[in-house]
């Protein structure tokens, strides 16, 4: 039980887009100041990862969740929409970057798998963004691997292995069932393909 905690907390959504960034910095054939590689992780850092635990605290001490978790999807609708708004204006930003363009697709592409996520709330289906993040990251870097011909293979695999422990762990924990896992992972990939393609 702890394990599974344990995976679930280090592979939150909310890390993963820094670890992202990360990724992209240190693969990126463009050459790109220091300054600027730092002034970019801190802000998504800030984006993803600071302000969305400061408005999940203000939500909950207004009462717009029970918990942290935001288990059920009627909690999870204003916490999602506040993170669709973060990632449009980080997508925005980045995008007209031309070392960071692609970049911004990244941002750009998870924002389509989070706006299908908000729609389906609508039909009562929830959707795992644990995988989602994953699977996002993952059709990341295969496609830009893939346009720029670096050799992505370890961490390739290194994320799908990640990912596989990560929903085995909501599964054994019971914060999803196997068709919210496999809708994250599809909905994460997909968006990623639109983003490259309508980008």
């Amino acid at each position: 039980m702890k394990f599974h905690k344990f995976i679930s907390v280090i592979l939150h959504p909310i890390v993963i887009p820094t670890i992202g960034v990360f990724l992209f910095l240190a693969l990126t054939p463009n050459i790109i100041q220091k300054e600027r590689q730092y002034l970019v992780l801190s802000i998504v850092f800030f984006s993803t990862y600071i302000l969305p635990i400061i408005l999940l605290v203000i939500l909950k001490t207004l009462g717009f969740i029970k918990s942290f978790q935001v288990v059920s999807i009627n909690e999870r609708k204003i916490p999602l929409f506040l993170m669709l708004l973060v990632f449009y204006i980080l997508g925005s930003i980045l995008i007209k970057i031309p070392v960071f363009k692609e970049l911004g697709v990244l941002f750009y592409g998870t924002n389509l798998a989070l706006i299908a996520t908000y729609m389906l709330f609508f039909f009562k289906i929830k959707t795992s963004l644990h995988i989602l993040s994953m699977s996002s990251t993952l059709g990341f870097f295969l496609i830009y691997g893939a346009l720029h011909s670096i050799s992505i293979l370890p961490i390739a695999i290194s994320i799908i292995v990640l990912t596989g422990l990560l929903a085995s762990a909501r599964l054994h924990l019971k914060a999803h069932n196997p068709q919210e896992i496999y809708l994250g992972f599809f909905l994460g990939v997909t968006s990623q393909c639109l983003g490259f393609i309508l980008l």
